[in-house]
């Protein structure tokens, strides 16, 4: 007879694999639920920099390099265009308004002058041919009228005459009509020649009057020849220094090219270039200051130029006070722009962080200083000195303003 033996009970060796298995499991569920994942790099606390979260006024401002210039700079081009024949004026002079710098010659103007007279010759001997044909014309036609009035006289005269003879039966009708013809045909050749001799008067004078008038633009075509040869002597438009003369004897200068420039002393302006963060920031009439010789001068946006190049706008300043002592084209000035009002703020110090961040995160540390972790923030306005943070801090917390370059990509770093 078979025994039924009972199944043991409890934990065997087989069962072991599988609980392990189970709690490792339960394990990597709890690490991945309430575990920190956060990447970790621990650095060396010597080589950051940290900052203080202050609330504080922040003086909306922002510092510029600013060179000076002359307050008018005139480019000095010549008119005609020709060969420089001589330098009357060398660089760094001072010049007046009307002085000749460069002397230039150009033969092909030279052959437009004589061409120009030689036509003004030839049309003044037409005119007076003309004038001499139309006097001669009126002459011959005086004499045409003289010559008809006498004949309307004789013929009216006969007529008259045969009237009588006719009405006393003396000669025959034909020859009183005859006579008669004679007399109306005599006064209507007068009166036709009248007619013509005012319309040869007044064609005579239109022409004389258009003749005039070309002669008249000739003789002003060559003035304004003349006026262009004078116009090879380049000369200052203004009083002050010759600041640039770009040529050389025998150069070939071209009408309009640009030799050089007069430089206006009687002031002068600081131009500066501006990032183009604060391009809607910058308007005309902003005050600005700078130091130098242990004094504060004070400055006024005069113009902002609306063209950016490399990611840079000009703008002008001019002085609205005292110049500084031996004040020079050239000189640079560090120039503090005024863009608003001191406002109370949060705000850190400026640092190279900003370049890896752009402003949209910063690395907080921890009270004690041993661990920083990383933190979304909002930068608004900057100067010099301080970012204005809008959103994430909170005066009194310590922030690593230094470059994150070898830890840009973890989330808690330790502070060794």
């Amino acid at each position: 007879m078979d025994i039924q033996l009972e199944k043991k009970k409890g934990l065997r060796k087989k069962h072991i694999p599988f609980i392990a298995g189970g709690i490792i499991f339960i394990v990597l569920v709890a690490w991945i639920i309430f575990g920190n994942h956060a990447s970790t790099l621990k650095v060396d606390a010597r080589g950051i920099s940290i900052g203080e979260v202050k609330k504080e006024n922040f003086n909306d401002y922002v510092r510029v390099n600013g060179q000076v210039q002359p307050i008018t700079i005139v480019q000095l081009s010549p008119e005609e265009g020709g060969i420089v024949r001589d330098r009357v004026v060398e660089e760094g002079a001072q010049v007046k308004k009307g002085d000749v710098i460069v002397v230039l010659s150009n033969s092909n103007l030279d052959l437009q002058i004589l061409d120009a007279e030689a036509q003004l010759a030839e049309k003044q001997n037409f005119l007076r041919n003309t004038q001499v044909a139309m006097e001669q014309d009126k002459l011959n036609n005086q004499l045409e009228k003289a010559q008809l009035d006498m004949d309307m006289t004789r013929t009216r005269r006969a007529y008259q005459q045969y009237h009588q003879l006719y009405e006393e039966k003396l000669i025959a009708k034909e020859e009183y009509i005859k006579a008669k013809e004679d007399s109306e045909l005599a006064s209507k050749k007068y009166e036709l020649v009248v007619q013509r001799l005012k319309q040869d008067s007044l064609s005579r004078n239109i022409q004389m009057e258009e003749m005039e008038m070309s002669l008249a633009n000739m003789r002003k075509n060559i003035a304004l020849v003349h006026e262009r040869k004078e116009h090879l002597n380049v000369r200052s438009q203004i009083n002050g220094e010759l600041g640039l003369l770009d040529v050389v004897l025998g150069q070939n200068i071209a009408a309009g090219q640009k030799i050089g420039q007069i430089n206006d002393l009687s002031d002068y302006k600081v131009e500066a270039l501006i990032d183009e963060h604060y391009i809607d920031r910058v308007r005309p009439g902003l005050d600005a200051a700078f130091e130098r010789q242990s004094g504060n001068f004070a400055l006024n946006v005069r113009k902002v130029y609306p063209e950016v190049r490399d990611g840079k706008f000009r703008t002008d300043f001019i002085f609205t006070g005292e110049r500084p002592d031996n004040i020079r084209s050239g000189q640079t000035y560090y120039i503090n722009l005024e863009l608003g009002q001191p406002t109370e703020s949060v705000m850190i110090p400026r640092g190279t962080f900003f370049q890896n961040t752009g402003g949209n995160w910063i690395f907080v540390v921890e009270p004690g200083g041993k661990k920083a972790h990383r933190r979304k923030i909002k930068i608004g306005r900057q100067n010099p000195q301080y970012y204005e943070v809008l959103e994430g801090l909170e005066p009194g917390e310590q922030v690593i303003v230094s470059s994150y370059e070898s830890y840009r990509d973890n989330e808690v770093l330790i502070l060794d």
